[in-house]
């Protein structure tokens, strides 16, 4: 296997100089021909990552693109380990980056300004997790639904697949389920799971793009667009780019399933305290829409507990009510911290 990348320093070498390296490279790369960058964070999932990558590679479009891997475990580096093989050998194509700066936020941050400055006519930058599988239509989907529609930045839905069948029931609840059910512009987006952007939506956001206050939380991505969203750019729903994201068992754990609710309450107060701090009292409004939702969110988890007879879907928006309020007195729920219990 092939271990020596584009700049030649070994794979094992630490680059403590640099917070981005570049270690594999597909030979005869046209940059100048790529109009898509596909972007691929990663994190001590090596196989995971190859399916995610074999899947991008069966993308059924006539759209030049290109993959960047970023690789966020810069010591034993297992993903960028797997994947250099095959981008050499031009199984893959595009960069092996390792983003040495631990967090969610550097190593989105490392992949969009690699991409940025090694492509320099490509008009969108997808995102797909390494925990994710596309559809083969996925991302020609999103750009064709970004032209349709005239929108700057498309998502599309996650769907669940759970490592047990038995927790298929999940699949509808809050912390799984998509946003949006169809195709068609949208007010906001969350997440970057599955996600295209405009690369204008790219040259005009301020650096780094996603607010390293976020990057042990999650959150970053959300906050990059509701931000993009106040710049004026448009938003919108593609619901035929679909991915399949792989869920492990730990992840319908109670505990788990509380923390990534207070999590959320905590994200969507420092989200809107941003987008509201030009506005006079504008803290003040944050916090008393969170003790308004806080103390309606009782009522809210009755109305789901009827619909739906979950007791984990009921109990939903009183945790994220919750983390709301916490957040306010400086609770951070940072789940990515400690990934082994992620």
């Amino acid at each position: 296997m092939p271990t020596q990348p584009a700049h030649g320093h070994p794979l094992s070498e630490n680059a403590p100089d640099k917070s981005v390296s570049i270690v594999a490279r597909t030979p005869g790369l046209n940059a100048r021909a790529i109009e898509c960058v596909v972007t691929v964070p990663t994190f001590k999932r090596p196989q995971q990552l190859l399916d995610t990558l074999h899947s991008l590679a069966a993308q059924k479009t006539g759209r030049r693109f290109a993959v960047i891997v970023m690789e966020n475990e810069a010591e034993k580096r297992e993903g960028a380990t797997a994947a250099c093989a095959p981008f050499e050998e031009g199984v893959f194509s595009g960069l092996v980056v390792i983003a040495h700066r631990r967090g969610n936020c550097h190593a989105y941050n490392a992949g969009w300004e690699t991409a940025l400055e090694e492509f320099p006519d490509f008009r969108y930058l997808a995102v797909i997790d390494d925990d994710e599988i596309a559809s083969p239509d996925w991302l020609e989907n999103l750009c064709r639904t970004a032209e349709a529609l005239n929108a700057d930045i498309v998502g599309g839905p996650q769907v669940p697949v759970f490592a047990a069948p038995e927790h298929g029931r999940w699949a509808t609840h809050p912390v799984f389920a998509p946003h949006y059910d169809r195709t068609g512009p949208v007010p906001a987006l969350y997440s970057s799971g599955n996600l295209l952007i405009s690369r204008a939506v790219l040259t005009a956001m301020p650096r780094p793009f996603l607010d390293l206050k976020f990057n042990f939380m999650g959150g970053g991505d959300s906050d990059f667009l509701s931000r993009a969203a106040q710049k004026g750019f448009r938003l919108a729903w593609c619901a035929e780019a679909i991915t399949q994201e792989i869920v492990p068992a730990r992840r319908v754990e109670a505990d788990w399933i509380r923390a990534r609710a207070l999590r959320n309450g905590v994200i969507s107060t420092l989200v809107e305290k941003k987008k509201r701090a030009e506005e006079r009292f504008g803290a003040l409004r944050v916090f008393a829409k969170s003790l308004a939702l806080l103390g309606l969110s009782p009522l809210r988890g009755l109305g789901r507990l009827l619909s739906t007879g979950s007791l984990s879907t009921a109990m939903y928006p009183v945790y994220v009510g919750l983390g709301r309020v916490l957040a306010e007195f400086g609770y951070a729920n940072e789940q990515y911290r400690e990934p082994e219990k992620n």
